[in-house]
């Protein structure tokens, strides 16, 4: 298990003064978010639309954010190069507000996610590395992960009560969703709550295609055990008379909030209801095969199925314009789907595992007559 200098202090502390756990927390706390000021000063961190290139791994991320037409801009993103001073970790995530106070309560989870997890993921390594031998191999990978779902589990919990308590946030009303993925040498991580989504595209065995494979789960009201969890803690799930087929969560006398996630941070007003931030976490081993990751909110997924956006992401030619190709396809996709609507905020991270082939080793695409149809279409020069 592989220690990282910044907290090799803090180690020592928490080995030999357990009891003093309080005052390490807090040591642990400045130091990840110390860490956070010198990634964002050598421009390893990115909150904003743009790219982040590693010099020391193969890492290259692409990030677009575009407003919709509701108002004020609702979705954040992080991007954090080198994620602890250690050079084979990333971190991404992508935020989507709701509610009055959304955007206020989209930033706040992004500024606090990355450095409370790297404090919590610091303490729980350090305990649970004292008396095992790591020489020996227990299955490292999986050991790996256990710590990775307990500080993600211990960090939202945290978080999500933070903002409960915010003097300043109101977020009885409001919240937003969180999918992020931390990848560690071949690793992924991946924690997700509510409906923004990941999305994986790997070259299939069988033809060689590309192919997408979801890493997470939309977290709706219309899931079985979602929908169950909520009526059992005296919420509501029905959809309203123009709204067939979309599920929403209220509370007991069905008034408000109407609220179209069963999982997410704030919505103050039916956590006692059914509505947890609890975050589902998984794990995956990168192979070869596996190209690149989208982060995307659902300003993207509403109009733009995983296999297409995976195309229009390996078919772009310029790594750094991914993102914004994607959130430009899926902003011509919403005027031709979604006619009379209001365009969602429309948010993406597009995460390179390997260096950029040289276009004769490309990996071959199969793509129908209704994805090229479709490509051509948002390839075209039209103003958005």
């Amino acid at each position: 298990m592989v220690l990282f200098a910044s907290f090799l202090d803090g180690l020592s502390r928490v080995i030999s003064t357990i009891k003093g756990r309080n005052s390490q927390k807090d040591a642990g706390k400045e130091a990840a978010e110390a860490l956070a000021k010198d990634a964002r000063k050598k421009e390893l961190m990115l909150s904003s639309s743009g790219i982040v290139k590693s010099s020391k791994s193969d890492n290259f991320t692409s990030v677009c954010s575009r407003r919709g037409q509701k108002g004020t801009n609702q979705d954040s993103s992080v991007v954090w190069e080198g994620f602890g001073s250690q050079d084979d970790m990333i971190f991404c995530g992508i935020f989507d507000g709701h509610g009055p106070w959304g955007h206020f309560v989209s930033k706040k989870v992004r500024e606090s996610v990355p450095s409370l997890l790297l404090c919590n993921w610091q303490e729980n390594l350090a305990l649970t590395s004292l008396g095992m031998d790591f020489e020996v191999d227990l299955d490292r990978n999986l050991h790996q992960f256990d710590i990775w779902k307990q500080s993600y589990l211990k960090t939202y919990a945290a978080i999500d009560q933070e903002l409960k308590q915010h003097r300043k946030i109101d977020s009885f009303f409001s919240g937003t969703t969180a999918v992020t993925i931390i990848k560690q040498g071949e690793n992924l991580v991946i924690a997700n709550v509510g409906d923004s989504r990941a999305v994986l595209a790997t070259i299939s065995i069988d033809d060689g295609s590309l192919v997408p494979l979801q890493l997470t789960i939309d977290f709706k009201p219309s899931l079985p055990e979602e929908a169950e969890r909520i009526t059992r803690s005296k919420g509501r799930v029905f959809c309203l008379r123009d709204e067939p087929g979309v599920y929403r969560v209220w509370m007991p006398d069905g008034k408000t909030p109407g609220l179209s996630l069963s999982r997410a941070f704030g919505d103050h007003c039916v956590k006692d209801f059914g509505l947890v931030s609890e975050p589902d976490v998984t794990r995956r081993n990168i192979s070869s095969r596996d190209q690149f990751v989208i982060l995307a909110t659902d300003g993207v997924w509403d109009v733009i199925s995983n296999l297409e956006a995976v195309q229009v992401v390996s078919l772009t030619s310029d790594r750094e314009k991914s993102a914004e190709r994607l959130v430009e396809c899926a902003g011509r996709a919403w005027k031709c789907k979604k006619k009379g609507i209001a365009m969602d905020d429309i948010s993406a991270i597009c995460l390179f595992f390997h260096p950029s082939p040289s276009p004769q080793i490309d990996p071959p695409l199969i793509i129908s007559s209704h994805d090229e149809r479709f490509l051509k279409q948002s390839s075209s020069p039209q103003p958005l």
